[in-house]
C-alpha cells in the first residue's frame, strides 16, 4: 500500500483535534496537527502535506492568512486545503474560496464528511 499520505490539521480545539486524528488515522492516513496558524504554515511549507485541513479561527495568524500565504509560496501552492469554520454565512465560505480553499465545511461537521472529503482531495493530488 506505500506510504500513508499526510494530512497536516490546523486546529486548536483539542477535542476536534483528538477526534479527527483517530478518524483519518483509522481511515489509513498519518496525522500531523499544529495548534496555530504560524506553526501550520511553517510545517506546511517545510514538508507540504497531501491535504491540508485549516481552521478560519487560529492563534498566532488566521485560517484566511495562513492560507492566502500558502497560496502564495511555489512550495505549497498545489496542496488541497479544506477549511473548517464555525461560520456558515456564505460571505465567509466565498472568502475562503477565493483565497483558494477546495473545501469549505462547517462546523459541527460529521467525520464521515471530512474522511470523504480528505480521500477525495488526497487522490486529485495523486491523479
Amino acid at each position: 500500500m506505500g506510504s500513508h499520505k499526510r494530512v497536516l490539521l490546523a486546529e486548536d480545539e483539542p477535542n476536534i483535534v483528538e477526534l479527527l486524528t483517530f478518524v483519518l488515522e483509522r481511515s489509513g492516513y498519518s496525522v500531523e496537527s499544529r495548534a496555530d496558524g504560524q506553526a501550520a504554515l511553517e510545517t506546511a511549507l517545510r514538508e507540504p502535506p497531501d491535504v491540508m485541513i485549516l481552521d478560519v479561527m487560529l492563534p498566532s495568524t488566521d485560517g484566511m492568512d495562513v492560507l492566502r500565504r500558502l497560496r502564495a509560496e511555489t512550495a505549497a501552492r498545489r496542496v488541497p486545503v479544506i477549511m473548517l469554520s464555525a461560520k456558515s454565512q456564505r460571505e465567509d465560505r466565498e472568502r475562503a474560496l477565493c483565497c483558494g480553499a477546495d473545501l469549505y465545511i462547517t462546523k459541527p461537521f460529521s467525520n464521515a464528511e471530512v474522511v470523504a472529503a480528505v480521500a477525495r482531495l488526497a487522490e486529485v493530488q495523486h491523479a
